[in-house]
């Protein structure tokens, strides 16, 4: 098992580490070994120990798939547990293993989301959100045309989990055209011998609109080496209009969802990405209220 998981993290075999048969098969696959190969007095209980150390072991090789892994543990453990019961009583063969046997089609079915393009919700989506910034419109406009200073996310969740974070940026101006250039920081692993890999993500202003009292801006997504692993990036927009004697400014993070199961994956994408904008919103206003107070 600990094997398969290596050459499917590192070769992306027919692109299966991003399917739902890598994120309920594999676990399946653990549950089964343990139920059909140990006879243990507690299949559950010694399907998780298993599958904690298989997490454990697989840890170190994954590098930046160790995000998935973080955030996949939940449905890993609750699919491990849900497939041990089953094949539980199925092997007790009572009047309940007839009806243990109804849950072996739905799950066969939901492994093979991701399959051949296949899936189940929508794989484009939006994270957005909104800070009132005690800064005039100008001061926000001048902030976002300069390279900010980041620090570290204040959402738990995004300093749980671990995200690339950016460390720095290049680049200004808010006319079509103008670029950023953001960098991550870079990518580890405990491989022996591996060396960090720098993550950046390049932006172009694709449209501009900037007035007295608000504006808009579009940021198109032209190279990402940071986030290409678990969603497809398309655009940012930052708009900002005057509102109760400050500015409100919101951001919105365009992208396409690439990892199966939808119904799993969809959500907590959904969520991580609504806190980058939020996580980018704080940060400028931060900016725009640090030029107010100088």
């Amino acid at each position: 098992m600990f094997a398969l998981l290596t050459v499917l993290r590192i070769t992306s075999w027919g692109g299966l580490d991003q399917t739902a048969l890598f994120y309920l098969g594999l676990p399946a696959v653990v549950a089964l070994l343990v139920v059909f190969t140990f006879r243990p007095r507690s299949a559950v209980g010694v399907s998780m120990a298993v599958l904690t150390l298989f997490l454990a072991m697989s840890g170190a090789l994954l590098g930046e798939g160790l995000v998935c892994l973080v955030i996949a543990a939940p449905l890993l453990y609750a699919v491990v547990a849900l497939v041990a019961m089953v094949a539980e009583r199925i092997m007790d063969s009572g009047k309940n293993s007839r009806h243990a046997f109804l849950a072996v089609p739905l799950l066969m079915a939901l492994g093979m989301e991701g399959i051949a393009g296949t899936t189940i919700l929508p794989r484009a989506g939006a994270g957005t959100d909104s800070v009132l910034v005690d800064a005039a419109p100008s001061r926000v406009a001048a902030a976002l045309a300069a390279p900010p200073a980041y620090d570290e996310p204040a959402a738990l969740f995004l300093r749980a989990v671990p995200f690339p974070q950016p460390v720095a940026a290049e680049g200004g101006g808010l006319g079509v055209g103008d670029t950023r250039t953001v960098t991550f920081t870079p990518r580890t692993t405990l491989r022996p011998g591996d060396e960090p890999t720098p993550r950046t993500m390049v932006l172009e202003i694709a449209e501009s609109e900037v007035d007295t009292d608000g504006g808009r801006v579009v940021f198109d997504v032209v190279e990402d080496t940071a986030f290409a692993r678990w969603m497809d990036m398309h655009q940012a927009e930052a708009s900002w209009t005057a509102e109760d004697g400050g500015t409100r400014l919101t951001w919105t993070i365009d992208y396409d969802r690439t990892f199966e199961p939808s119904w799993y994956f969809g959500p907590v994408q959904a969520y991580a990405t609504d806190l980058a904008a939020g996580y980018l919103g704080d940060t400028f206003a931060a900016g725009a209220e640090a030029e107010v107070r100088r």
